[in-house]
């Protein structure tokens, strides 16, 4: 599928949910890639980072590397709390940061957000997972209370009805991780617009005979596919 048809899928959707079949599969560099191309065509368009880890400490607080990648992309420069409102310093998964810290992970905080956000002037809000699709959230404070109950990423992407766009990390592995995220993402109720081939490994043995595999396996279409980069 070439860019414009990309961009035509995205065109008819005011969010979308990025996600990947694992931490290094190139969400933020797809992302920044989608934000780069919608701005030069002038739509205006924002990059959300719900949830980060592994964030650096600077003199205005925490900040995320992907989330200012993802707003220095977009068209709309969003401030920084409301680019990523949930922060944590350590490169963990974000449960466990929020256990070291004993600063749960608020859904009120992104539900929120999130409702600021789509209420701007903004025509399509990039939304960046954290880790893979099923990415634990812990013990969450919903409705102002701690919960019992362990929550997961897809819990907010389902309560929002955001369609999902899955980032294949191509190597060694990403026909079973992509098979199970498809699987999981399409059993969750969410809609799956496609996935996008992005090669990690400029060394990857059969790489277009795993591409073509994941074409006739995968019930949605390849949207985009992005070679590998050296920087």
């Amino acid at each position: 599928m070439s860019l414009d048809s990309l961009m035509a899928v995205l065109g008819n959707e005011s969010s979308v949910f990025i996600t990947g079949t694992d931490t290094d599969a190139g969400k933020t560099f797809v992302s920044e890639r989608l934000l780069h191309a919608l701005s030069t065509r002038g739509i205006a368009c924002a990059g959300f980072k719900p949830i980060s880890a592994g964030c650096e400490q600077t003199p205005v607080g925490l900040r995320n590397d992907d989330a200012l990648r993802l707003t220095q992309a977009s068209s709309i420069k969003l401030p920084y709390d409301l680019a990523n409102p949930i922060a944590y310093e350590d490169p963990v998964a974000p449960h466990l940061a929020a256990q070291k810290t004993k600063q749960p992970i608020s859904i009120d905080t992104l539900n929120k957000t999130y409702q600021q956000l789509i209420s701007k002037n903004i025509d399509l809000l990039l939304v960046e997972g954290a880790g893979g699709w099923q990415l634990p959230l812990g013990k969450v404070i919903k409705e102002g209370l701690l919960t019992d109950k362990q929550y997961f990423m897809p819990d907010f992407v389902v309560s929002q009805k955001l369609p999902v766009i899955l980032v294949v990390g191509m190597k060694l592995g990403c026909l079973n991780h992509a098979l199970l995220s498809y699987q999981a993402i399409r059993a969750s109720g969410c809609r799956c617009l496609g996935w996008i081939a992005n090669q990690v490994d400029p060394e990857m043995d059969y790489y277009e005979e795993n591409l073509d595999s994941l074409r006739s396996l995968i019930d949605v279409s390849m949207l985009a596919e992005f070679k590998y980069q050296a920087s």
